[in-house]
């Protein structure tokens, strides 16, 4: 459990890093996969599991991490937000993105830069607390 935790925890950390990187290069197709998001339910209900699966990951895997505290309450943050927004209407979590993907979009280098230091953060946690136990 540990290892798939692990992959989990490794990969979306670089995903966030790679989307940053592309925010810079390409902005124009970071901003389309970020409009992509909860567009239908097919996509509300993937991204939640995804959310779901890197939250669960970082439960299991805070206790070997850099400040295990730190990233026990990421993981459990992920977990209940996600939860909390399949347990609304998938059209609901559209309309708050019509809302606020506008102002990432307008920001996205700087949620590009937020991304790319979370996603360092993950590696540092992972790397330092020394891998799974």
């Amino acid at each position: 459990m540990s290892i798939v935790a692990a992959v989990v925890v490794v990969v979306f950390g670089l995903a966030l890093i790679t989307f940053a990187g592309v925010a810079f290069a390409k902005p124009a197709r970071a901003e389309r996969f970020l409009m992509a998001f909860a567009s239908s339910a097919r996509t509300h209900y993937v991204e939640q599991v995804c959310r779901l699966l890197i939250g669960a990951a970082l439960v299991v895997l805070s206790s070997s991490m850099w400040q295990p505290k730190v990233f026990w309450f990421f993981g459990w943050a992920i977990i209940v937000s996600s939860a909390a927004l399949i347990c609304v209407p998938w059209q609901w979590h559209d309309r708050l993105g019509e809302r606020v993907l506008p102002i990432v979009v307008r920001h996205l280098r700087l949620y590009a830069v937020g991304a790319f230091a979370f996603g360092a953060l993950l590696l540092y946690g992972f790397f330092a607390g020394g891998g799974p136990a």
